[in-house]
């Protein structure tokens, strides 16, 4: 990964230390399943047939820089990282060729804007929800994640030991993620989150004081705590709005008659094992995280 700002060493692998909350979905065993009610058939998702922003290339969007461990060196090409990974197991299941993806980049917060898109799909850890799937469409979910909360470790903020104690404290997020929705509407904190437009500017805000406590998806708290800022710690996390595990969805234009072939491709992937061995291959397998309510 290359950071915007270099923040401190690299303390220990990614693949040692990243472990999260993933639930592994299985998909049903039909040929059509019906997750989202968006499905086809094999014969519907000839390659040839497919519609494409680029005949014979799948595009697919994704943020710069691109985070681990989600992507790894900040290069969403060289199949590494989950989504990275995920992206070329799709790619493969639906017929593509590596060299048939392209990769395009697609700010954040720019993704779900209405109007047509550069790109077949985005892959950037964007949660599904109503508000965004009234300009865009997504996909069946690929990963379901829990919050978590980042403070260093002799900040007054570590003493914390639930929701209400960590809401006396400042506290920020990235601009236009559900982290920053779920600290106005979960944490509910006295003073007004800081809001920064990158996870980079977050985290050095933490380090400068600016912040008590940053707060991430699970799996890149742990590697932001356990591989980026040395004397942090994961506080503990919680569940946006007391409900299930949010998910993460492939975004695409609205109406793009390509999402029922990536939903079939999604399944097969869940169904065979393929997605569940990524996800422990690079986010880990299942811990113990303190949960704060």
């Amino acid at each position: 990964m290359r950071p915007a700002l270099r923040l401190t060493r690299v303390v220990t692998p990614v693949a040692a230390v990243l472990l999260t909350t993933a639930v592994a979905a299985c998909a049903p065993a039909e040929d059509e399943p019906e997750q989202s009610g968006k499905s086809a058939s094999a014969d519907e998702c000839a390659v040839a047939d497919l519609p494409l922003v680029k005949d014979g290339v799948l595009t697919v969007g994704t943020d710069s820089p691109a985070y681990e461990p989600w992507f790894v060196d900040n290069d969403p090409s060289n199949g590494e990282g989950f989504e990275s990974a995920v992206a070329y197991a799709i790619a493969e299941e639906m017929g593509f060729a590596a060299d048939e993806v392209e990769w395009v980049t697609v700010p954040f917060n720019n993704s779900y804007k209405p109007g047509a898109k550069n790109f077949d799909f985005d892959i950037n850890q964007i949660s599904v929800n109503p508000e965004r799937e009234k300009s865009v469409d997504f996909s069946d979910g690929y990963y379901s994640a829990a919050q978590a909360v980042i403070v260093l470790e002799d900040s007054p903020a570590a003493a914390a030991t639930s929701l209400a104690d960590l809401a006396k404290f400042k506290i920020g997020a990235q601009t236009g993620t559900t982290s920053l929705t779920a600290i106005r509407d979960v944490i509910k904190p006295e003073q007004d989150p800081l809001v920064f437009q990158n996870t980079n500017n977050a985290k050095q805000a933490m380090l400068n004081g600016q912040v008590d406590a940053i707060i991430a998806d699970l799996p890149t708290a742990f590697y932001i705590s356990a591989a980026e800022i040395e004397d942090s710690t994961l506080l503990g996390q919680f569940q946006y709005d007391g409900a299930e595990p949010e998910e993460f969805g492939l975004l695409f234009e609205q109406g793009n008659e390509l999402l029922p072939c990536v939903n079939r491709a999604l399944a097969a992937l869940k169904e065979d094992g393929t997605l569940a061995d990524l996800e422990q291959k690079w986010l880990s397998d299942v811990v113990s995280v303190p949960e704060l309510k």
